[in-house]
Formats: structure tokens, sequence, C-alpha cells
């Protein structure tokens, strides 16, 4: 069993769980990830380590409440515990000294990218961190980033925060800047998002990494269900990635195999909604 140090949060729908595991704070690097369970036979789901503190002993999980299961485990209060901690999981992230770095942050994607963005950051790269979201009220993290990044975009599709639009038009401006554009791109958010960027930066030569989401079982490359296609390749997201090379990713596979469940998911969180009623 796990406790729950803290439990807030952070936007709609997406919380900040603080969670005691000594082994997994102690082992963690960025970019790896570790799978969950609230209790005994209910859903693994696997959540990025957001952050980690090997001497307190506890890992920073970013959970979006968007399923039956993700609900029920962003419901466990401080002082409850968590089943089931499995990690920690995945490759890490890529970490070298690029140069000028763009890391690019989608909705709840941008907490996937604070761990990567905070690691090349301190790998000593010069950091532009561009984040975004629907409305001012999904933005997160943008204290916590700008506090490394040596500059912060914010976009917002309805212009309540920052530039209205999409992240892709401040990374547009970045690459025909001579002494902005980057020479690596870190991007993590939604899966058009990710897709544009990639096209973005293809004409230009920058490479370009993505984190992945595919449905994800077991996270040891033993089910086959985070299969996706990398240069034409079948790789596994749970111990091949969670991060590729973007230009080599199939998209139009990855959102095929992420939309296989969603009536088995509806049909969940109206059991959940309707059990929760009664």
């Amino acid at each position: 069993m796990f406790e729950v140090v803290s439990n807030e949060v952070l936007a709609p729908d997406l919380h900040r769980m603080q969670v005691k595991a000594p082994r997994v704070a102690a082992a963690r690097k960025a970019g790896q990830f570790v799978i969950v369970r609230s209790a005994k036979g209910d859903e693994r789901i696997p959540l990025t380590i957001g952050d980690a503190d090997p001497v307190a002993g506890a890992i920073t999980l970013f959970i979006q409440a968007i399923g039956a299961a993700t609900r029920k485990l962003v419901a466990i209060p401080a002082g409850g515990f968590i089943r089931d901690v499995a990690g920690p999981l995945g490759m890490p992230t890529e970490i070298e000294k690029w140069g000028r770095v763009a890391c690019i942050g989608g909705g709840v994607g941008t907490a996937v990218l604070y761990p990567m963005a905070k690691a090349l950051a301190a790998a000593g790269n010069s950091v532009m961190t561009v984040i975004g979201g629907r409305s001012k009220s999904l933005i997160i993290l943008a204290d916590q980033l700008s506090a490394f990044s040596d500059e912060l975009k914010i976009t917002t599709e309805d212009g309540s925060l920052g530039r209205q639009g999409f992240v892709t038009a401040e990374l547009e401006v970045m690459i025909a800047d001579p002494e902005r554009r980057p020479d690596a791109v870190f991007a993590v958010g939604p899966v058009p998002m990710m897709r544009a960027i990639a096209e973005q930066t293809r004409p230009h030569g920058i490479k370009t990494i993505v984190s992945l989401n595919p449905i994800m079982i077991d996270g040891t490359g033993m089910c086959g269900g985070c299969r996706v296609v990398i240069q034409g390749k079948s790789k596994f997201a749970c111990v091949d990635g969670p991060e590729f090379d973007a230009h080599q990713v199939d998209f139009d596979i990855l959102i095929d195999r992420l939309s296989m469940y969603q009536k088995e998911e509806a049909h969940a969180c109206q059991l959940a909604s309707t059990a929760t009623k009664a």
C-alpha cells in the first residue's frame, strides 16, 4: 500500500498527487512513469512521474480524471492509500546539452513536459517553453516552468491568457528567428498537436521528440497493448518509449488505436456515476 501525502486540484479534472514510494523516488529519471491501481482488481493506469523527492521518499503524479478509473483514483484523499505503484518504467528522456531547446506542452501534456524541461535545463540547455490550453483555467505549471525557462510563452484558444491560438504559432516564430531557432524540440500534448509540431520541424531538420500515450496494460512489453509504429516498425511505448522521434511516428495508427475502447470507457463512466448516485 502507498500512502497519499497530498492531493490538490490544479485545473478542472486535473489533480496533483504526492505519493509515498521511496524506491521509485530513488530510482526515477525524467520521462519515466509508473502504473498504479487504486484497489485490487482495478484498472491499471500509466502515469508519468512528474517529480520525485528521494529524501522524503515521495513522487508527484499529475492525474487527469476523464475515465472511471482515474476518477476513482483522484477521489483518494491525503492520508488514504493506493494499492499498487509499479515503476519506474519506460526509457528516460534523452537528456543532452543540445543548446537551445523548445519545450512545448498542450493541456495536461504540460504535466508530462515538466520533468523533461526541468532535466533539460539542469543539463545546461537554454530552455524556451510554450504551454497552451483551451482557456486560462486549463493552463498549469506556468510558474514552476518559468523558474528554469529562459522564456515562457502561453497560448489559449479563447485568448483568455497569453496569445490567442495554438502553441504551433509561437513555435513558428521561434523557428523563423535565427537567434531563437531551437536545436531540438520536445513536445507533449494531444496527438493532433504533436503531429502538427512534427510537420512544422520536419522541413527544417530540427530533432523533435514526442511522448506518446497509447493504451497500456501491463507496462512491461508482454501484452503488446501499447504498440506503436515507428519508422515502419512496431515498438512498445512501455519499454521502447514513451518518447520517440516525432518524424518517425505513424500518427494515423496511433490515433486509430487510441479510439478503440471509447464505447467501453463511456459505459464504465456511466456505471460508476450510477453507483455513486445510489
